[in-house]
């Protein structure tokens, strides 16, 4: 198992001796994981999932998932018979999301396709819990 290491250079001048002294610190790549890593990152993505979606309990079960996995968002029905909505939350639940609704959805459902934004990285939450529009 390799070990990454950051590197970073301290300088530092004493202006008494106009002397400049460089000292390298290395620190171990899992310990700045803590420090905004991307698994404590809050991203968000846009979505809209296609087939028979509509009057399957798709939405129920979308947000029972949501729910299940910490994310924060909506969803909806469309005019064209649709579903889209936004989920966010940490990068981990959010891919799993994706994963469920291109894949399994309601039992009752057939999808066709899922189309989604790409992962756009948040300072915060946008939605304290997953709720479905009407």
């Amino acid at each position: 198992m390799s070990r990454k290491i950051k590197k970073t250079k301290l300088t530092t001048e004493q202006p008494a001796a106009n002397l400049t002294t460089e000292v390298e610190v290395q620190t171990p790549r899992s310990a700045l994981a803590g420090m905004g890593g991307d698994e404590h990152r809050i991203y968000s993505s846009m979505f809209e999932v296609f087939g028979i979606v509509q009057g399957v309990f798709f939405r129920k079960h979308t947000q029972a998932k949501a729910k299940q996995l910490g994310l924060g968002g909506w969803c909806m029905n469309t005019r064209e018979g649709t579903v889209k909505g936004v989920i966010e939350g940490k990068l981990l639940g959010l891919n799993e999301m994706k994963t469920w609704l291109q894949t399994k959805g309601s039992p009752r459902s057939t999808i066709t396709k899922a189309v989604f934004t790409p992962n756009e990285p948040l300072p915060a939450h946008n939605f304290k819990t997953f709720t479905i529009r009407r």
